[in-house]
């Protein structure tokens, strides 16, 4: 690699922290808001389960045709910024969906599913994109800084659109008022991080057709390969996880009847706590390797839904946020690294995009089963309560079963996991989370 080329790359890498920091407060401001919209205009719990899902599996399918629109823009930059561009834009029919009379809830999902398509159609190329960027020994470093971040990005829109939303609290067209500035905002950010992308550097790529393989033939052989079992493992646990995930808001908002700014201050600890611990665990899945770490945290993720059970206290449920933010944070950075690490660059795009179709499916089908159990529940105190378990212990099989399959693909230093859990633990990553903040520190980037 020439001066010329290394020089486009380092600032690329910071370009992309930049994009991806006002990405996360797009999601901050307004994604993460859909879910509370809803419940603004009266959805029902399938509708809920819908809105959590539907746009994810569409969004998944749409990858289908990755690849072929790789091929059409001859681009890889040039597809990622446009479907970024068009997710943005979805925010202005989201806002309006208020005036849609008895079908408002349906527009919202619908604009929903187009904001997903857009924003997950670009994956696999900006997954390939970034593999050619960063070098493979430095991934989980990078990657660990870049998370912390977009987490602090998202987690400053979200205490934010939170404070918008309990200051327009107090009557419905108030209360809406809250939501089309949150959206608007949204909006803006993504239009920023639109232009980032565009200043990045895209290195010379092109689509090896002898390396395309057909869906069909992947999910055959997914049970004999490494990188398979790792899709089926992930697209299960997902499953799992969504048989409660989409629940969770009004669970929160109906139930126990918090308020926008008690809400937005619960899930920002998780947001905050995954901030703090994404480089840490990010270190680890460089130096112990990335199954090591999506092993620990991968049986440890199955108490994190069963929690919410035992009380509804506030700051019960903090501790809860912390650990699950915790835990999310490692297990999130090793199945991010251990895709590049089971993927040629060669097939990185098309196995990213079978990934994401099954995954899509799978929640899909978890959402939905999800909300078959909540309309028919009778048990327990709440009716959300059995999702919550329900999740927690599927959770538990699924790692029970697939996580000794999987195998470690990089040489790799070997540590214990009750070794490897103090160890990361007793790290204190605030000393050095503004340093990390920083994206035009060349450390780890050199």
């Amino acid at each position: 690699m020439n001066t010329t080329d290394d020089n486009r790359i380092r600032k690329s890498l910071k370009y992309s922290v930049l994009d991806g920091a006002f990405a996360a407060s797009m999601i901050g401001f307004g994604e993460s808001f859909f879910a509370a919209f809803a419940v603004f205009l009266k959805a029902n719990n399938m509708q809920i389960g819908l809105l959590s899902s539907l746009p994810l599996l569409l969004g998944s399918l749409s990858q289908f045709f990755s690849n072929r629109l790789i091929k059409l823009f001859r681009s890889r930059k040039l597809l990622v910024t446009s479907a970024a561009f068009l997710q943005g834009l979805m925010y202005i029919p989201v806002a309006f969906v208020f005036f849609f009379g008895t079908l408002k809830v349906f527009y919202l999902i619908c604009f929903a599913c187009l904001y997903w398509i857009f924003g997950m159609i670009l994956s696999p190329a900006w997954n390939s994109w970034m593999g050619d960027l960063v070098e493979e020994t430095k991934r989980g470093t990078y990657f660990g800084r870049r998370s912390k971040v977009t987490g602090a990005a998202t987690f400053v829109a979200y205490m934010i659109a939170g404070y918008i939303l309990k200051r327009y609290a107090g009557g419905t067209v108030l209360e809406y008022t809250g939501f089309v500035i949150i959206f608007c905002l949204a909006f803006s950010s993504r239009m920023l991080s639109v232009t980032f992308l565009m200043r990045k550097y895209e290195p010379p790529y092109e689509v090896v057709h002898a390396a395309e393989f057909g869906f069909w033939e992947f999910v055959k052989q997914a049970r004999s390969r490494n990188y398979g079992l790792f899709v089926i493992y992930l697209s299960i646990m997902n499953a799992s996880v969504y048989i409660a995930a989409p629940f969770f808001t009004p669970y929160m908002l109906y139930d126990l009847k918090i308020d926008y700014m008690t809400f937005t201050v619960i899930n920002a600890v998780a947001i905050i706590t995954k901030i703090f611990f994404l480089p840490v665990w990010g270190r680890s899945s460089d130096r112990f390797g990335a199954r090591k770490v999506l092993s620990l945290t991968g049986f440890l993720m199955p108490l994190a839904p069963v929690l919410w059970m035992f009380s509804h206290d506030f700051a019960y449920l903090i501790i809860i946020q912390i650990y699950s933010g915790f835990i999310w944070a490692g297990f999130e950075i090793s199945s991010f690294n251990f895709i590049y690490d089971t993927t040629s660059p060669q097939k990185r795009a098309t196995a990213i995009a079978y990934y994401s179709v099954i995954n899509g499916i799978a929640i899909f089908t978890g959402a939905i089963i999800g909300g078959l159990i909540v309309r028919n529940n009778t048990v327990f105190w709440s009716k959300y309560i059995l999702v919550f378990v329900i999740s927690g212990v599927v959770r538990l099989i699924v790692s029970l079963l697939f996580i000794p399959k999987l195998k470690e693909v990089r040489e790799v230093e070997h540590i214990p996991y009750t070794k490897l859990f103090l160890k990361v633990i007793s790290t204190v990553p605030a000393a050095g989370l503004m340093y990390g903040l920083i994206p035009f520190i060349k450390k780890d980037e050199e």
